[in-house]
């Protein structure tokens, strides 16, 4: 018997044994339960069950939009190699999951929003959730170290490698852009690694954040780079859409624009 309709049984001879003790229980005199063993033998079923086939977690809660990188399905996706990006979570703007690959073993790849459950590497807005513990990843060394390198191909995947994990309050940079050839045609390799988070006061009518926005198929993929810091009593503005931001340039080929954030 399949698991679903294994529940399905036991939660109808629970049904039916609760609306016996409930019968029971509203009458003013009560007579003996004729259902009281049909009841305690369903909720030893249940229990047996429970113990048999836990429910499932939801990695993927409601309000989540969920895209795959490759495919439609979990089946569709690649295994993951160690230390491999399986879930990119982004929270820039409404929550969304972009699964990137299966975990080989172990439990399935985290969704989770809260970045500290022992799975993510988080870079602003997003977080890089990983199948390893991220507790056995060294701390990168500052203009040195690579945090991970990040690969496109020629059918539009992608592959994120961590390496190390930045120390707190810096942001990641790329250091490096390579090009490499293959039979299928141009894919890129690009090296990032860490920088202290500026410290640096804007200077009147300098742009305190940078936005790229680029178009994917399903939605927008954002990312965010801050200048410097805005005066007392002055903020940056957090959206591309907010106001005191400014629309740059426009890379028509990579279906890329720019965004200028100014003090407020």
């Amino acid at each position: 018997m399949s698991n679903q309709r294994t529940w399905d049984v036991l939660l109808r001879l629970w049904t039916v044994a609760l609306l016996g003790a409930e019968y029971a229980h509203s009458s003013r005199v009560p007579p003996p339960n004729p259902l009281e063993p049909l009841l305690a033998h369903a909720r030893d079923l249940l229990a047996h069950a429970r113990d048999l086939h836990p429910p499932a977690r939801d990695l993927h809660p409601p309000a989540y939009r969920v895209f795959y990188q490759t495919g439609e399905s979990e089946e569709d996706l690649p295994e993951c190699s160690p230390w491999t990006v399986c879930n990119k979570v982004d929270i820039y703007d409404s929550p969304r999951v972009e699964r990137q690959c299966r975990c080989p073993r172990g439990p399935p790849c985290s969704a989770a929003l809260d970045p500290s459950d022992g799975h993510t590497v988080t870079d602003k807005t997003r977080h890089f959730k990983v199948c390893e513990p991220t507790k056995k990843l060294a701390k990168c060394r500052y203009f040195r170290d690579v945090t991970w390198t990040f690969t496109t191909f020629p059918d539009n995947a992608t592959q994120q490698i961590i390496h190390c994990v930045c120390p707190k309050n810096s942001v990641a940079y790329i250091i490096k852009r390579q090009a490499y050839q293959t039979g299928q045609g141009v894919g890129f390799h690009y090296s990032f690694a860490c920088s202290p988070q500026s410290r640096l006061r804007c200077e009147r009518k300098e742009p305190c954040r940078l936005f790229t926005v680029k178009k994917r198929p399903q939605f927008e993929e954002v990312n965010t780079n801050t200048l410097c810091q805005c005066p007392h009593a002055h903020h940056c503005p957090l959206h591309h859409l907010d106001p005191g931001v400014i629309p740059g340039k426009t890379y028509t080929e990579d279906a890329i624009r720019t965004y200028s954030g100014y003090c407020m």
